[in-house]
This record gives structure tokens, C-alpha cells and sequence, in this order.
């Protein structure tokens, strides 16, 4: 028995799977560059691994993944230390998601969910949030059956366990990187400066 192997080879089989997903990964980079450079936002959540997971989607936004292009709006919530803890302190941790979702979320905003499971009650309630805000609700989950990827408008549901569904997870929020600068929002790093400037 070898367990490195048998990782790199369960890792192996969670990428087959997201192989076969790769169009809807396209799909929604085209359509985040389409709302995003014209003044909508994305809002992303997870929990532990996933929260990890959520903040990288949003500094590859705000800062930028390969190319030098303007910024775009992104806010991962789990990254909010002060309303995390507020939010769980007086209405508990299940709200802690949705309640930023209300404040923040408008109409074709989008919402991206990261989970495992699928199952964690502040991303089912955040979820929940998002369709109310008329946000676009799109998931990245474990495998089904999962209540998280019944809610989601969209999902991207990956089999395999917590840690290789994770590493597989990171790897999708690369793939929508390179859709979202494929999709024709690139500036050049003239452009970047000057607009800083």
C-alpha cells in the first residue's frame, strides 16, 4: 500500500471528472467578464479548505491571474474577520454568509459557493440569500446528492474525498481565471497604469 499513489491517483479520477465540466467553467468566465466590467460584483464563501479556496477566486480578481488588466469587484465573505465574528457572535454562525450576502449582493451580482459537502448550514442560508438579492448562485461541491447543489442556479460537482475534491476545486478556480481573461477584458499595462494614475 502507498498512499501517495493511491492520492495522486484519486486526485487522478476527481480531474477526470472536472475535465468533463470544463465547458461550464467557460461558460461562466464569459459570463463574470460580461457583468463584471460593466459594474457588478462577485461574492464568494467558503468554510476552512474552502474559504482558502474562496479568497484566492477574489484576489485573482482584484489583483490578477496572468495578465496585467484593471480590477475587478470581488469580496470573498470569509475574509471579513470583523463581520464574521460580529455577525456569528449576535446572530450565529449559520447567518455569518447570508447576512453579508444581503448587504452586498444586488441584481447580477454573482455569488460563488465552495463546499465539499454541500451541506454546511451558513452556505445553504447564503445561498438562499443570493437567489432573494436576484444574484446569479453558482456552487462548486462534493459529490451529489447535496442540498447545496439543489439551491445553486449552477454547480460544478466533483466526486472524491474532502482533500482531493479541495485540490481539484483550486484547480477549477484556475480554469475560470483563464476563461475570465480569455473572454476579451484584458488591458494593456499602459492602460492598467494609466487608469491607476
Amino acid at each position: 500500500m502507498n498512499p501517495v499513489h493511491d492520492h495522486v491517483n484519486a486526485l487522478a479520477e476527481t480531474l477526470s471528472v472536472l475535465r468533463g465540466q470544463a465547458s461550464t467553467l467557460l461558460r461562466w468566465g464569459r459570463v463574470m467578464a460580461d457583468r463584471l466590467s460593466t459594474g457588478s460584483r462577485l461574492l464568494t464563501a467558503g468554510n476552512g479548505g474552502s474559504a482558502a479556496e474562496a479568497q484566492h477566486l477574489t484576489a485573482e480578481l482584484v489583483g490578477r491571474y496572468d495578465q496585467d488588466r484593471r480590477p475587478f469587484s470581488a469580496i470573498a465573505l470569509c475574509s471579513e474577520s470583523s463581520s464574521v465574528t460580529a455577525i456569528s457572535n449576535d446572530y450565529g454562525y449559520e447567518e455569518v454568509f447570508a447576512r453579508q450576502v444581503i448587504a452586498h449582493g444586488r441584481p447580477r451580482d454573482i455569488l460563488v459557493l465552495l463546499s465539499t459537502s454541500g451541506r454546511s448550514k451558513n452556505l445553504l442560508r447564503a445561498a438562499r440569500a443570493g437567489a432573494h438579492q436576484g444574484m446569479s448562485v453558482w456552487a462548486m461541491t462534493g459529490a451529489r446528492p447535496n442540498p447545496l447543489a439543489e439551491l445553486a442556479d449552477e454547480t460544478l460537482v466533483l466526486p472524491g474525498s474532502t482533500c482531493t475534491v479541495q485540490e481539484a476545486q483550486l484547480i477549477a478556480v484556475h480554469m475560470l481565471c483563464e476563461a475570465f481573461e480569455a473572454a476579451g477584458i484584458l488591458l494593456s499595462t499602459s492602460d492598467v497604469k494609466r487608469r491607476a494614475s
